[in-house]
């Protein structure tokens, strides 16, 4: 194949901007897809994603377009996810393309996510083609959008396609423009093979199936291939194309295409995303540098709620990391729920939708603990560790010093909230740092915040004090020294560990009495009474108590001597004593998500 006539680029943008349906106007002009059987969001396979509205993986779609000069090109499309959760979709699709399509809302103009990604295009080398979509609303000032996008991007004002998704508009001059100034893949031919995973699935037949990007030299049917970072051999079973919706068989793929491969792996754990490709008898010299590893943010305990459950719930754990590698798990025990997993995610969303596809795919039920961040504990011994689980957190006078992470939080918001908006980020204990307007009605405002503080609400709550035109992208900063304490709640006197988390000293006593209130109101009444309590150490913070369920006993005496009925009360009381002492008290799942959002 001619590399001439391949381009390869994604679409990005912040979430809600329309990237998804720009991806489905462009598979409908291409004729991918009959317009009469077409749908929205064509790329998004999930129940999960139609249902939110949002994209959550990365999608691959292989496109022919006959252009105006002619010829007839191949597009490699990747569709992206816009949220900050989802970032390293993106970072990894657009180590696979040469160009990237930035979409900007007509209505929002630019946001958070829209810097950030355009910054993680250029860190690529890629070249960027800037769009402005949804013109065909009413009340939106495109003079106004073009202007940040030159002032804040440095866009000409004649690089700008005006496009409406949704009407079909502009859609055949984005196409013209890739062709046209996307550059087509680099590699040779002549060189030993070298293709880089990109992403992964499981098949319930195929198995494992690898998606490559072929770099140099050319991969065919019957290639025995090598994974260079684990040294693993395999024979190709199958080898395609994703073409229009559909997998297509191709005897080869050479330097700059992108496709598939099958080769009868049923371990999930075999394959790496960013490993290399080559050829077991022709391996080329040195592997592709891969992706950066990010790492997790936040971390969690999920347990199943059947213990003979945890088998399935590992194989499901194994079988989702192919689709997500910025997930990680490791096996943990607690007192509570026995068998399960400490797990890493890149924030509340990633870990949501985390637990949604679990119990959706796999069939699982689970109970998931309270979210914390990554501690860094300094004992007076010298040594230094990182704390994921308030159980790893060590006695207070152990302790020389305790360090929590802080963020450099991005947020462009309206002119007339940032007085709402930085008073928010200052209750979270966030250090104003910068800003900077951007034309006359917004605003980039830089703090640098725990990250604690905004891994539950905060992005909720920004939206709320805007009007939803806020929005805000963050990065890891570095450790900064914390008072920090361990909360733990009690029932009847025993420590529930799902519901032990960190927290700043200053913070305690209120999250301490909003915890026990809202468990008093979650909780069922049992037939014993139960005693909520927060603690810190060995000082108790906030106290509830949860009546017990009163039961009619003495229902079934009519008349006679009164001190039969003080007998059964008797009995009834004896009873209760024992089950206070002997009784587990019986949580409802919702409970432990409820608990999350305080």
């Amino acid at each position: 194949m001619d590399r001439s006539l391949i381009r390869n680029f994604c679409i990005i943008a912040h979430i809600d901007h329309g990237k998804s349906t720009l991806a489905d106007r462009i598979l409908e002009l291409t004729g991918a897809v009959d317009k009469k059987h077409s749908r929205d969001q064509l790329l998004d396979d999930m129940d999960l994603e139609r249902e939110r509205g949002i994209t959550i993986k990365a999608s691959m779609v292989r496109l022919s377009y006959h252009a105006k000069d002619g010829k007839d090109y191949i597009l490699n499309l990747i569709d992206t996810p816009g949220h900050v959760d989802f970032t390293y979709e993106v970072s990894k699709s657009l180590a696979a393309c040469e160009g990237a399509i930035l979409v900007v809302d007509a209505g929002q103009g630019i946001e958070a996510q829209t810097v950030a990604n355009y910054y993680l295009a250029k860190d690529n080398k890629l070249k960027v083609i800037p769009v402005i979509n949804k013109i065909d609303l009413s009340q939106v000032d495109i003079p106004r959008t073009k202007n940040q996008i030159t002032s804040i991007l440095g866009f000409k004002e004649e690089e700008i396609i005006l496009v409406s998704a949704k009407e079909g508009i502009g859609i055949e001059e984005v196409l013209e423009r890739i062709v046209g100034v996307l550059p087509p893949p680099t590699g040779e031919i002549t060189h030993p093979l070298k293709a880089l995973i990109f992403d992964c699935r499981f098949d319930t037949f195929k198995g494992v199936v690898v998606f490559v990007r072929v770099v140099d030299g050319k991969i065919d049917a019957y290639t025995q291939i090598k994974l260079m970072h684990s040294g693993k051999t395999y024979k190709i079973e199958e080898l395609g194309v994703f073409k229009d919706l559909k997998y297509f068989k191709a005897e080869s793929l050479s330097c700059g295409e992108a496709g598939y491969l099958t080769a009868n792996i049923r371990d999930p754990r075999e394959i790496i995303i960013g490993d290399t490709i080559t050829d077991f008898r022709n391996p080329c010299p040195e592997a592709l540098p891969g992706y950066r590893t990010l790492k997790p943010l936040v971390f969690c305990g999920i347990y199943p709620v059947n213990p003979g459950d945890f088998p399935n719930l590992r194989d499901a754990m194994d079988k989702l990391k192919l689709s997500d590698a910025s997930f990680v798990f490791e096996p943990e025990n607690s007192q509570s729920f026995g068998s399960g997993f400490r797990c890493g995610f890149l924030g509340l969303l990633h870990m949501e939708i985390v637990q949604e596809r679990l119990e959706r795919e796999y069939d699982l039920n689970l109970i998931l603990t309270v979210p914390n961040v990554v501690y860094r504990i300094r004992k007076r011994d010298g040594q230094i560790f990182d704390v994921d689980t308030p159980a790893k957190f060590p006695a207070t006078q152990d302790i020389q010093e305790a360090q929590e992470p802080y963020v450099s939080l991005l947020m462009i918001i309206p002119v007339d909230t940032i007085d709402p908006v930085c008073e928010m980020a200052k209750s979270r204990r966030g250090v104003f740092k910068s800003s900077e307007y951007l034309g006359v009605d917004r605003v980039k405002l830089i703090f640098d915040i725990p990250l604690s503080e905004i891994i539950v609400d905060f992005y909720d709550r920004i939206k709320s004090l805007t009007k939803g035109y806020g929005s805000l992208d963050y990065e890891f900063k570095g450790y900064l020294p914390a008072n920090l304490v361990k909360l733990d709640i009690m029932f009847n006197g025993i420590t529930c560990d799902a519901f032990s988390s960190l927290i700043h000293k200053d913070k305690a006593m209120h999250k301490a009495h909003a915890l026990v209130l809202r468990l008093k109101d979650l909780i069922p009444r049992q037939l014993f009474e139960v005693n909520i309590q927060a603690k810190v150490g060995s000082q108790i913070l906030a106290s509830e108590k949860i009546r017990s369920l009163g039961k009619h006993v003495t229902s079934k005496c009519y008349g006679g001597d009164i001190t039969r009925k003080r007998k059964l009360w008797e009995g009834q009381k004896e009873g209760k004593k024992r089950l206070k002492q002997f009784g587990k008290v019986e949580i409802p799942q919702e409970a432990f998500l409820e608990v999350l959002k305080i």
